[in-house]
């Protein structure tokens, strides 16, 4: 599919519609006119007597269809919104499909929804939710629930507050439908790097306390991620984590959430060795309680050792586990869905979180499987379902996120008893505070208080480039000083 951008500067929003409506279709970019052959989407703007027009039209498989706006007055904001609303029209017209978070590309929908409620009210916030960007009443609805069980620990915040992730890239196997920078513990490569790695993120730790330290950070929540953290034995979990309890002040600290990940990897030992060294919150993520399912997708465990990994847990003492589990995968249906959310439910699971696939490309699952995953109907139904499921069972949606490729153009949404919100989910998705992030794939995100301002600090993506190049990767670290300096 050709897009052309003509005579505007509002390509990002326009690829990010087009691909909401065709979230597998290869976009090509066109700034200049030139012949139109095949699929395109033709967006312009221009000024006709004293005024801006906005104009798009598609034409896809043979069906076209176009739409024309005017704007009195030129703003970046209200030309922007103008020309997605004719492109919007246009791809509806043509698709017969509206999605139901309208026209809302972000990937943060309920801190949008806290900003507009600080700003107009909760009232006038879901208006401008339903009557402007096109948002149903029930995603609507969700977004309102997510940003009121999020005031509480939003309003805890300190000026000085931060989080701390940890990256640990590697796993058993690699999902079908995995994205992230992770990779097969199984593999030679994989083998040679990661003895080096832990060293250096040991030693990244410390620097990064270093700084923490220097700028009079407060440290609030700890959050081990991947990959699969579960992957590390007890004796490397355990020297990590009292790398941070002893360079970092932990007083502050509500929350250490430890993503032990699979089944596979998730033992007794290693269970206990958490408990011992402080972590008070772990996921186990089944994706799904259906084998076969989980055979499709890559997963080395069955549904049976996911249950046996989170009574373990319990036992151990655990009493804030999270459980992750996908609507959409290959091979799964609507009742097997079900079933899974209902076995997550039965299992009192504190934390459960409900994601829709997203179809990366860099997943192995969308040259195998785009065709037949291409619609989002079953897997917006398995979401309806988790939703009233959650509900009826006393869940709470506390954060929630999209992603771009999501069959259904749907969302992700963690939900949990009352009273155990992971704190950092909230920190991290809301983009309330600074996150110090170590590892390969980490990203720093400096946040100056009371300014709705991010700086970013990229460590290398793979685990050969942090190894090779960790100490010009340290380099940037001295920036965090320089942030704060300027924003404090």
């Amino acid at each position: 599919m050709t897009v052309f951008i003509i005579g505007h500067k509002f390509h990002f929003e326009t690829e990010n519609l087009c691909r909401m409506f065709f979230p597998n279709s290869e976009i090509k970019l066109q700034y200049e006119h030139s012949e139109i052959q095949g699929d395109n989407v033709f967006t312009a703007m221009q000024s006709v007597d004293g005024k801006t027009k906005l104009f798009a039209s598609a034409s896809i498989e043979g069906k076209t269809s176009e739409s024309t706006k005017y704007i009195d007055v030129y703003t970046d904001t209200d030309a922007e919104y103008t020309l997605a609303l004719c492109l919007f029209e246009v791809l509806r017209e043509i698709t017969g499909y509206t999605p139901a978070w309208g026209m809302l590309t972000g990937v943060r929908p309920s801190k949008l929804m806290n900003k507009l409620i600080d700003e107009l009210g909760e009232e006038k916030a879901k208006e401008y939710f339903t009557d402007k960007l096109l948002v149903s009443p029930e995603k609507t609805q969700l977004a309102c629930f997510v940003a009121e069980v999020q005031k509480p620990i939003v309003a805890d915040n300190k000026p000085n507050s931060f989080s701390l992730y940890i990256s640990i890239p590697f796993c058993p196997s690699r999902c079908s439908y995995c994205s992230f920078v992770s990779h097969s513990i199984t593999g030679s490569n994989a083998k040679k790097l990661y003895k080096p790695y832990l060293d250096l993120l040991k030693k990244e730790l410390e620097i990064t306390a270093m700084y923490a330290k220097e700028n009079d950070l407060r440290l609030e929540s700890v959050y081990f991620g991947g990959g699969t953290p579960g992957i590390l034995s007890a004796e490397e979990s355990k020297t990590l984590i009292n790398t941070i309890k002893d360079n970092f002040d932990m007083t502050f600290c509500s929350e250490f959430t430890f993503e032990s990940g699979r089944a596979d990897v998730t033992t007794a030992e290693k269970l206990l060795t958490l408990k011992e060294c402080g972590v008070d919150r772990i996921s186990i993520n089944p994706q799904t309680f259906d084998d076969g399912v989980l055979e499709a997708i890559g997963r080395k465990h069955t549904a049976a050792q996911a249950v046996e990994a989170y009574n373990s847990a319990k036992e151990t003492g655990f009493d804030c586990i999270n459980m992750d589990l996908i609507a959409g995968l290959p091979g799964d249906s609507l009742e097997g869905f079900m079933k899974s959310i209902d076995t997550a439910i039965a299992l009192k699971a504190e934390n459960i979180t409900v994601h829709s696939l997203a179809l990366k490309r860099s997943s192995t699952l969308v040259a195998r499987d785009n065709a037949e995953l291409e619609q989002g109907t079953l897997a917006s139904q398995m979401i309806d379902y988790a939703n009233s499921a959650l509900l009826n069972a006393g869940y709470v949606p506390y954060y929630m996120y999209r992603q771009s490729r999501c069959v259904g153009n749907l969302e992700n949404v963690g939900w949990c008893l009352p009273g155990k919100e992971c704190r950092y989910n909230i920190y991290m998705m809301e983009e309330i505070h600074t996150v110090l992030a170590v590892g390969a794939g980490a990203v720093t995100k400096l946040k100056a208080h009371g300014e709705n301002y991010l700086e970013r600090i990229f460590n290398y993506k793979y685990p050969y480039e942090y190894n090779s190049g960790f100490d010009t990767l340290m380099e940037r670290k001295n920036r965090i000083t320089a942030f704060y300096n300027t924003y404090n």
